[in-house]
C-alpha cells in the first residue's frame, strides 16, 4: 500500500504542476517555472518565522508574495535595465534561491525545516503521514495535492479562453481589452502555490521537472491546446510508475528516479514527432 500513496503522490504532482507548466511554455516561459520554484524559497521561511506556524496559509502567502516580487523583479530588471529576460531571470531566481538556503541552514532548528528535505524533497515520507479525515488513512499530502489538481483544472478550464487567447496572441488580447497583465499575475501566484505544496514531496530542485517536461513531451503530441492536460496526466501517471520501478532496481531517490522517468518519455516524444514530421 505504500508503493501506491507513494505512486499516487508522484503522479498528483506531476499533473498539477505540469498543467502550469504548459501555459508557462505556451507563453515561452519555461525557465519562469524554475525561476519561481527556487525563488519563494525565502518567502516560505520568512513565513514561519513570522507566524511561528507550518499551517499551509501562512506558507502559501508567504510564496505568493515572493513569486509576485520575483516577477516585477525580472520585468522591472529586464525593461529598465535593458537586459535580456532569461539574464534577468537567471540573476534574480539565483540571487533569491541563495538567500532562501542560507536561511534555511540558519534558522533550519528555529524553523524546524530540513535543507535536505526543502533541495531533495522524499517520497518515501509520504505513506507516514497518514490523515485521519474521513478515516480513511489516506496520507495528508495527498488529500492537499488532490484539492490542488483540483483547483488548477477549475482554473484552466473556467479561464479557458482567456488562457487560449493571452498565451497565443497577446498583443491581440490587449487590443481587445484583456487585462493580460492579470491573467500573467495569477499564473506566476498559482505557479508558486502549487510549488509550495509540491516542496514537502519533491523538493525544490526537482520541482522543475515535473514543472515542464510533461508540458514538453505534450508540447510534442498535439497542436490543440485542450488535449494537453489529458497527455500531462498520462506522462505524470507513467512517470510515477515507471521511476518508482527504477527507485526499487536501483535503490536510489524516488522522487530524481520519476525526473528520469519523466525524461526518457520526452525522449520518446521528441523521436515519435520527427518520424511524424
Amino acid at each position: 500500500m505504500d508503493a501506491f500513496w507513494i505512486i499516487l503522490t508522484g503522479f498528483l504532482v506531476a499533473s498539477s504542476t505540469g498543467m502550469l507548466g504548459n501555459l508557462l511554455l505556451l507563453r515561452k516561459m519555461s525557465m519562469m517555472g524554475d525561476a519561481l520554484s527556487h525563488a519563494v524559497l525565502p518567502g516560505i521561511v520568512v513565513a514561519y518565522l513570522i507566524s511561528g506556524s507550518r499551517a499551509s496559509l501562512p506558507l502559501f502567502l508567504g510564496a505568493i508574495i515572493m513569486g509576485v516580487l520575483t516577477t516585477f523583479l525580472i520585468q522591472f530588471f529586464s525593461s529598465k535595465g535593458k537586459m535580456q529576460s532569461d539574464a534577468a531571470m537567471g540573476t534574480v531566481f539565483t540571487f533569491l534561491f541563495a538567500v532562501g538556503v542560507i536561511m534555511v541552514t540558519r534558522f533550519a532548528g528555529e524553523a524546524d525545516i530540513d535543507a535536505d528535505c526543502v533541495l531533495h524533497g522524499e517520497l518515501a515520507f509520504v505513506p507516514l503521514q497518514v490523515s485521519g479525515f474521513m478515516g480513511l488513512g489516506v496520507p495528508s499530502p495527498v488529500w492537499t495535492l488532490l484539492v490542488l489538481l483540483a483547483i488548477i483544472q477549475l482554473i484552466f478550464w473556467a479561464g479557458y479562453k482567456g488562457w487560449l487567447i493571452t498565451s497565443f496572441n497577446a498583443e491581440y488580447a490587449q487590443s481587445i481589452g484583456v487585462k493580460t497583465m492579470i491573467w500573467h499575475y495569477s499564473l506566476m501566484a498559482a505557479t508558486s502555490v502549487a510549488t509550495v505544496v509540491s516542496f514537502e514531496s519533491v523538493g525544490a530542485i526537482l520541482v522543475i521537472a515535473f514543472l515542464v517536461v510533461p508540458a514538453a513531451t505534450a508540447y510534442l503530441l498535439t497542436d490543440e491546446l485542450r488535449f494537453m492536460p489529458v497527455l500531462i496526466m498520462v506522462q505524470g501517471a507513467l512517470s510515477a510508475v515507471g521511476g518508482y520501478m527504477i527507485s526499487e532496481a536501483l535503490e536510489a531517490s524516488i522522487s530524481g528516479s520519476m525526473s528520469v522517468m519523466s525524461f526518457f518519455l520526452f525522449i520518446a516524444a521528441f523521436l515519435w514527432s520527427k518520424k511524424k514530421g
